[in-house]
C-alpha cells in the first residue's frame, strides 16, 4: 500500500474507468486539464509496448484558486493526478493525497487546503466501485 495516494483495484473495463473517474470528479466539482495516455506516448516516442495507463489531471478551479493565492508557485504542484491502469486482475485507480504531496512545504493556510481538496478526492475515490 502506498502512503501518497488512495489506490484501489476495480471490476471495470480500462476504458469505462476513465469515463466513472471523470464523472466522480465532476461531482467534486473537479474538471479534467490533461489526459496523458502513456501507453500512447512510450509507443510513440520510444517503440515500446506498455499496458494500458493513463494520468489525469484533474483540478478544482476554485480550490486551485485559494492554493495560488496563498502560495504563488504551487503551480508547481498542480494538478492532482489520478491514475487508471490495467492489472491482470482488472483496473486500478490511484490518487494523490495532496496532503502528502504539499507535506513538504511550510505554510499553514496551504496546508487546511490541501486537507480539504484530500476530503474532495477522497469523496471520489470512495465513490468508485
Amino acid at each position: 500500500m502506498i502512503n501518497y495516494g488512495f489506490i484501489k483495484e476495480v471490476n471495470i473495463p480500462f476504458e469505462k474507468t476513465i469515463e466513472v473517474v471523470t464523472e466522480a470528479l465532476k461531482k467534486e466539482k473537479f474538471g479534467v486539464l490533461t489526459k496523458i495516455d502513456v501507453k500512447e506516448k512510450l509507443k510513440e516516442k520510444l517503440g515500446i509496448d506498455f499496458k494500458k495507463y493513463v494520468i489525469l489531471g484533474a483540478c478544482n478551479p476554485s480550490n486551485a484558486h485559494k492554493a495560488i493565492l496563498t502560495e504563488e508557485n504551487i503551480g508547481l504542484m498542480l494538478p492532482c493526478n489520478v491514475i487508471v491502469y490495467e492489472k491482470e486482475s482488472g483496473t486500478a485507480i490511484s490518487i494523490i493525497k495532496p496532503t502528502v504531496a504539499m507535506g513538504m512545504i511550510d505554510n499553514e493556510k496551504l496546508k487546511q487546503i490541501a486537507m480539504n481538496v484530500e476530503a474532495q478526492l477522497k469523496k471520489v475515490f470512495d465513490s468508485i466501485e
